[in-house]
């Protein structure tokens, strides 16, 4: 089913007249760099194709296009965004349209809203992980506050079933999670039978090693065409020192893309994205703790690229980078095969709704 916006659902008659691409706020100003210049190579499996700000401080139907911070590519030029809404007001994913140049504008907006029609609003769901199921008519939604995973319906935005969540993965003192570094990415399998989970940060017994990297956990889940999903097991991830893991994207039934992140005021981000191997992959849900775990426990990871090797392509930072093209970016997605062998990839950054970040679309080819 052809999904174009339930915005009868969710906007008032007055937002129906609104145009059907981002409307930029009255003190907004494009920055410059808006639409990418030349692409280049970001490394021998990586080539940038360019970059969009339009979506940058700008509005649509009465709501800020900000805080962008899950993306799944529904089909060849529409993709679907979710907003890990900072601020009280309600959360909601935006339907895109978009290019591989790139180009990119909002078509439609979901709110999303509880069993009984009242909107979610940032205080009780922070959205951070995104996947739209088949036939684009639901979507499941991770919110790290808890965490949780729930389903929605597109067509009015309202809850229709939530994920069991393993205890042990919510926020202490209920759990061993810390607060703001649990569930940040969320990508499913071709055939809807797998859904992963991943964990910002690792769980308490878990901790960091003498390097500080991260021994965080992915939960698979598994069901039967996507709905009826459960947990059935839990697979190790080390991230790089100093970084977390902010998301996962399917390749195949063996690999999963994975992207890291940190900041550092002053300094700027890092955004690093790696192949995953899932071959001999050990369920490591019996484990009270990976601090002790082998090496050969975790998953085995390949750096794909890093963003700073990327031309800046007349990209422009609102505060100190490495590069001008970095920003907090935090969702990435695969899209359709490309000539030679390799994939679309889209990276999206959340600009936290601040003056001091970018909401930046790009556009990449890779092999994977």
């Amino acid at each position: 089913m052809r999904w174009q916006g339930p915005l009868a659902a969710t906007l008032t008659v007055a937002a129906l007249t609104t145009s059907l691409t981002a409307v930029p706020s009255a003190a907004a100003a494009v920055p410059a760099g808006h639409g990418g210049g030349p692409g280049g190579n970001c490394s021998p499996n990586a080539q940038f194709l360019g970059f969009s700000d339009s979506l940058d401080k700008t509005t649509y139907a009465g709501q800020k296009v900000a805080g962008l911070s899950a993306l799944d590519v529904t089909r060849p030029g529409h993709a679907v965004a979710l907003v890990d809404n900072v601020e009280t007001s309600p959360a909601r994913v935006f339907d895109l349209r978009i290019t591989s140049k790139p180009t990119v504008s909002v078509a439609g907006m979901t709110v999303l809203r509880r069993t009984d029609g009242t909107p979610y609003t940032g205080a009780d769901f922070d959205g951070e992980g995104l996947v739209v199921e088949k036939g684009d008519r639901t979507i499941l939604a991770a919110s790290e506050r808890e965490p949780s995973i729930r389903r929605f319906r597109l067509s009015d935005g309202r809850q229709t079933a939530s994920l069991p969540v393993p205890a042990r993965f919510q926020v202490a003192p209920a759990g061993q999670a810390s607060a703001n570094a649990t569930f940040e990415s969320l990508a499913v399998s071709r055939d809807g039978r797998s859904l992963f989970a991943g964990m910002e940060g690792p769980l308490a017994p878990d901790g960091t090693d003498s390097a500080g990297s991260g021994r965080n956990r992915i939960i698979r889940y598994a069901g039967l065409s996507g709905h009826a999903y459960r947990p059935v097991e839990q697979l190790a991830y080390k991230t790089d020192p100093g970084l977390s893991l902010v998301e996962l994207a399917v390749v195949d039934r063996d690999q999963l893309l994975a992207m890291e992140r940190t900041f550092v005021a002053g300094v700027g981000n890092t955004i690093r994205v790696f192949t995953v191997s899932l071959r001999h992959a050990t369920d490591v849900t019996a484990r009270e703790s990976l601090a002790d775990a082998p090496a050969h426990v975790f998953l085995q990871k390949k750096l794909l690229f890093d963003l700073v090797n990327c031309p800046p392509s007349g990209a422009v930072a609102k505060q100190p980078q490495p590069n001008p093209l970095l920003d907090n970016v935090e969702a990435l997605a695969l899209g359709n095969p490309l000539p030679g062998g390799r994939r679309q990839l889209y990276l999206l950054s959340d600009d936290n709704a601040g003056a001091a970040q970018t909401t930046r679309l790009y556009s990449l080819a890779v092999r994977v």
